[in-house]
């Protein structure tokens, strides 16, 4: 178990709570806490810094908040393992992992060119018995499941390829086409995994899931795609900075 240095100003107006978590925040950034290590129990961290443990503990919530970090019974408090921050800019998450120097490997489960599907046809503002480019994929970071990603796209897309698919982000092959997603609708959510997405991502019995669904769009007001993506509760974590207009 590593034991970070942690400097707390008693003076300063920021909460000593939020000062303890951006500092093991930043430790776990760096690397000085990998993926995996063992966290320091709450108590033997609050008598080291000479904190309470209401605030050694709201601090520690914050960083499971932010799904840096793992509690598990039996198990403890564990640095989360490779996590994705989607920060509010419109990527991928082929793209958030490539940026984070990690490897992304997919998998197709399915392909079809003609799936008619009336929800997603409606989230793409088409009739509903308009054939869709169905793709769901399953992503990995090196040998862990993280992602189980179904998306729809409108016909003009059709001729895109599995393999392509296979090898290279959506957005990737979308930008490649002339086609630049700009903004997006997202909603975001948890529950429960069937048994089927439980088997693909490799959750435990009572494991939850990360969900989003998103409606993306080109410059011009077009729906380019719709997602419905749930993610491992312990590779994924939202992260949404939110601008005052």
């Amino acid at each position: 178990m590593h034991t970070i240095p942690v400097s707390i100003d008693r003076a300063s107006p920021v909460p000593l709570y939020h000062q303890l978590a951006e500092q093991l925040n930043a430790a776990i950034d760096d690397g000085r806490l990998k993926p995996g290590d063992p966290f320091e129990n709450e108590l033997a961290l609050a008598a080291r810094l000479d904190l309470s443990r209401p605030t050694v503990r709201r601090a520690i919530a914050e960083l499971v908040g932010r799904g840096l970090l793992v509690r598990r019974r039996g198990v403890g408090t564990t640095v989360a393992s490779q996590v994705i921050h989607r920060r509010d800019e419109l990527t991928s998450l082929y793209d958030d992992m490539v940026r984070r120097g990690q490897k992304p490997r997919t998998e197709v489960l399915s392909f079809s060119a003609d799936e008619v599907n009336s929800a997603a046809a409606a989230a793409l503002d088409l009739p509903a018995d308009t054939p869709l480019l169905s793709v769901e994929r399953l992503r990995y970071v090196g040998d862990i499941p993280a992602a189980l990603m179904h998306n729809w796209l409108p016909p003009q897309y059709a001729d895109l390829l599995e393999e392509d698919l296979a090898r290279e982000s959506l957005y990737s092959l979308l930008r490649q086409r002339g086609v630049r997603p700009v903004i997006a609708h997202q909603t975001i959510g948890a529950r429960r995994p069937v048994p089927r997405e439980r088997k693909l991502l490799g959750l435990a019995t009572g494991d939850p899931l990360l969900t989003m669904t998103r409606r993306a769009y080109a410059a011009n007001g077009t729906a380019v795609e719709y997602g419905d993506h749930c993610y491992r509760f312990d590779q994924y974590a939202f992260d949404v900075t939110v601008h005052d207009r």
